[in-house]
């Protein structure tokens, strides 16, 4: 998966352009391939542009996550943490270890759709994190 071919077309396609800081966020989300701080995202990403600020980082990162390209998500710790947008998922985060386990979004669909329903909402993005002990902590 090429970051440029992948995401240029996404975005040209909503009327945007690839500014050199997407681009340089996009590859460290990408390249890394799972959640990173705003601050990790600009220490890595700064290795390509120095000239990178944070609060740009903070920005492109929630134009991205607005723009389907970044998920941000909470993990327990109070604050917000980035990928890249591949697959729909949740995650289960024990509160003793810190381990954390992916669960698929496909298990958790029958409750999203009741939701909907019940609601009048139509959900346009969600993430939810469970807290509990794994099974070598319980």
């Amino acid at each position: 998966m090429s970051v440029t071919l992948d995401y240029v077309p996404q975005l040209r396609a909503r009327g945007y352009r690839m500014t050199s800081q997407r681009m340089a966020i996009l590859r460290v989300l990408h390249h890394f391939g799972g959640h990173l701080s705003p601050t990790q995202v600009y220490e890595q990403a700064r290795k390509q542009l120095p000239n990178l600020t944070e609060t740009t980082v903070y920005r492109t990162l929630e134009f991205l996550a607005e723009h389907g390209l970044a998920r941000s998500a909470h993990m327990g710790n109070g604050h917000l943490v980035y990928e890249i947008a591949q697959h729909e998922h949740h995650h289960l985060i024990c509160r003793n270890c810190g381990n954390t386990v992916e669960v698929k979004h496909s298990l958790l669909k029958t409750m999203y759709q009741k939701l909907e329903s019940s609601s009048g909402y139509k959900l346009t993005d969600s993430h939810l994190t469970f807290f509990g002990l794994c099974s070598d902590c319980k």
